[in-house]
Parts: C-alpha cells; sequence; structure tokens
C-alpha cells in the first residue's frame, strides 16, 4: 500500500501539497532551474523526476518555487495542471525565445501578453478562436520589473509553435511554403517573438482559473542572421533571470496591497 504521502504526489512532477508556494516560476530546461533558486532565499531542491525538477524557497517572506516544464506544450500543460493541484495559482514562465521583429535586438527582453496558438495542446482545451491571453496583472509586474532593472522590454505577442525545426530549417521541410507564409503573416502582425510554452500555459490557466504570464530572452534576429559574440553575451541567462525575480517582486507587493 502507498503511503499517504505517495498517494497526494503528483504523477510527474512528484510534488505534494505544501511543497510548493502559490507563485511559480516556469523554465524549460531543469538546468535553470537552480540558478533561478540561487535568487530565492532558503531554497532547496523538491522534486526531480523526467523532465520536471522543483525547488522552493522565498522571495520577500512569500512561499515561491521554481518547476521545469521541458520542451513544448505539451508537458508544460502536465506541469501547470499539476502544480494548480497542489496549490500554485501564479505563473511566470522564463526562458529564451527568437526575435521576430528587426528592431528587436538579441538581449532584449519580452514580456508575452498573448500567444499564437500554432500548436496541438490547446485544441484539447478551448476551440481556436479562444485567445491565449496573458494575466494582466503578471504581465504589468513584470514589465514594471524588468525595466526596473533598466532592461530593453518588448510587450508583446509570441508565436508558441510545436517544432523547433519547422522554425529554424523551414525550406528543407514538405511544407515549406506553408511554413514560411505563415511565418510572414506572424511578423506582419507584429508578433515579437518565437516559442513553444506560452500558449498552452495561458489556455490551461484559462480553463483552472488561474494565473500566467511571462518574460523571454529574445535571441537571434528576426531574419536567422548570425550573432556575433557581443549579442550572444546579451543574451547570458544572467541578464533574464533577475528581471524575472524583480517582476515577481513587484507582483508578490501588488497582491499584499491588494489585500491591505
Amino acid at each position: 500500500m502507498p503511503t499517504l504521502d505517495q498517494a497526494e504526489r503528483q504523477h510527474h512532477i512528484q510534488v505534494a501539497p505544501g511543497e510548493v508556494g502559490r507563485y511559480v516560476f516556469l523554465p524549460g530546461d531543469p538546468g535553470r532551474c537552480e540558478p533561478i533558486a540561487r535568487l530565492f532565499d532558503d531554497a532547496r531542491l523538491v522534486a526531480k523526476n523526467r523532465e520536471y525538477e522543483t525547488w522552493t524557497g522565498t522571495l520577500d517572506g512569500e512561499t515561491v518555487s521554481v518547476t521545469s516544464t521541458g520542451i513544448g506544450c505539451p508537458s508544460a500543460a502536465i506541469a501547470m495542471e499539476e502544480l494548480v493541484k497542489v496549490g500554485a495559482d501564479t505563473f511566470v514562465r522564463v526562458g529564451t525565445s527568437g526575435a521576430m521583429q528587426p528592431e528587436i535586438q538579441p538581449g532584449d527582453l519580452g514580456v508575452i501578453n498573448a500567444a499564437i496558438r500554432d500548436e496541438g495542446t490547446t485544441l484539447h482545451y478551448l476551440p481556436v478562436e479562444f485567445p491565449a491571453v496573458a494575466d494582466l496583472d503578471v504581465t504589468r509586474a513584470l514589465a514594471i520589473g524588468a525595466r526596473s532593472l533598466g532592461k530593453t522590454v518588448h510587450i508583446g505577442v509570441s508565436q508558441s509553435k510545436d517544432s523547433f525545426f519547422g522554425q529554424h530549417e523551414p525550406g528543407r521541410m514538405p511544407v515549406a511554403r506553408r511554413l514560411q507564409e505563415r511565418w510572414a503573416a506572424w511578423m506582419a502582425g507584429g508578433a515579437i517573438c518565437s516559442e513553444m510554452e506560452a500558449a498552452a500555459l495561458y489556455i490551461v490557466a484559462a480553463t483552472l482559473r488561474v494565473r500566467a504570464g511571462g518574460i523571454m530572452m529574445i535571441m537571434g534576429h528576426h531574419d536567422q542572421s548570425p550573432m556575433t559574440e557581443a549579442e550572444i553575451e546579451r543574451g547570458s541567462l544572467d541578464n533574464l533571470l533577475p528581471a524575472a525575480i524583480a517582476g515577481m517582486r513587484e507582483l508578490i507587493a501588488r497582491d499584499r496591497e491588494a489585500l491591505a
């Protein structure tokens, strides 16, 4: 017979109630969890299973956590579903993305206020006509936090895709013309960057009535021309993670003011 603790642990993330805070950062790469957790107070490793790694600590006296989601919308949706079951209700996607506008430079930050549902996971939640939109309070806090550190911030729509190589090597795909036409359309519509998780997180958050937003390091150029060494250096996570932390602190402070 399983113990009570085993029975309460979520199947994929292996976390139980009481082990995470209501506020959770969601990187894709498990290797980014510890660097984020190092910016917490009193951080500790909670669980590791498959692509999911979770750490918990505090920020300004509030319990916060970080859980990796792996790559793509299916695994990101699983992470959010299971985190909500153990008590989390506010999520910040933090990771990297590819630039989609000529004025955006490598190392700029993107605060994602909505996402193009160019993936399949969210069709299992809501019809495609339903928009994938971030929570306004989370979005505002992330923008304020990043700008308070002097970061260049672009607020806008991302393209959430299922195929990394469909973006980076579209010409070799049998559906190359379709991929290239759609990419041109997303750019013409003003999409700022391309990534692989935001749409699922925003749609799952909508169905579960929780909050989600995202801040991304924008890498590369809109035309995929090579980056210089200086541009690569600007894209360091050392430039992204403090901004994400500042945004979360801003959100925590605003939430406390609302309760006062």
